[in-house]
């Protein structure tokens, strides 16, 4: 029932917005009573912290799920992965990274939820810089530069600022110019 309500959430949150995530409407739609509700979930917040929590553990899936012997081609592999489960799971998304429950504040078991998912690409970056194809010696500071860029184009497609192709083209050459940045020198 725990799912089903989560689903429910992240489906009202996407039909009707935010305004619509009450917990008599997520009640209503798998019906359930509201007390069972606030049992499992203890209030909106609860349901919220649900949607952040499953949003980031899908996200850490589709990453994991991401093979490729050579490091350059899982970081491209993983930066795609990333623009797939965001447009796959908008709603989650948007309790994710654009804070679409007012008042929401992730705890600190949540949030070790999301590094958990972004840990993924910091050891993909180790990896990277291990066999020589990335520069520096941290890989947190790249993995965060190689997520912003990623993310930036992700949300203005969502956004509806970027379209079709063209939305395509910038996370591709978006991703790529971050790659470039974090390249390791070439020797002189």
């Amino acid at each position: 029932m725990r799912r089903e309500a989560v689903e429910a959430a992240a489906e009202l949150l996407v039909s009707a917005g935010p305004q619509a995530l009450t917990m008599r409407r997520v009640a209503t739609a798998i019906g359930a009573s509201t007390t069972v509700l606030y049992t499992v979930f203890g209030g909106k917040d609860g349901v919220a912290d649900a949607l952040y929590r499953e949003g980031f553990e899908r996200l850490r899936a589709r990453l994991e799920a991401v093979v490729a012997a050579d490091p350059l081609v899982r970081l491209h592999e993983l930066a795609h992965a990333y623009r797939r489960s965001a447009l796959t799971d908008r709603s989650f998304y948007a309790v994710m990274f654009e804070r679409a429950v007012p008042g929401y504040e992730p705890g600190p078991e949540s949030l070790g939820v999301a590094r958990a998912s972004l840990a993924v690409l910091v050891d993909a970056v180790r990896d990277a810089m291990a066999a020589g194809l990335l520069g520096g010696d941290d890989p947190e500071p790249v993995a965060r530069l190689l997520h912003a860029a990623a993310h930036g184009a992700v949300s203005l497609e969502i956004s509806g600022h970027l379209e079709g192709e063209g939305a395509l083209r910038c996370f591709r050459e978006l991703t790529a110019a971050a790659f470039a940045a974090s390249a390791r020198p070439a020797a002189r």
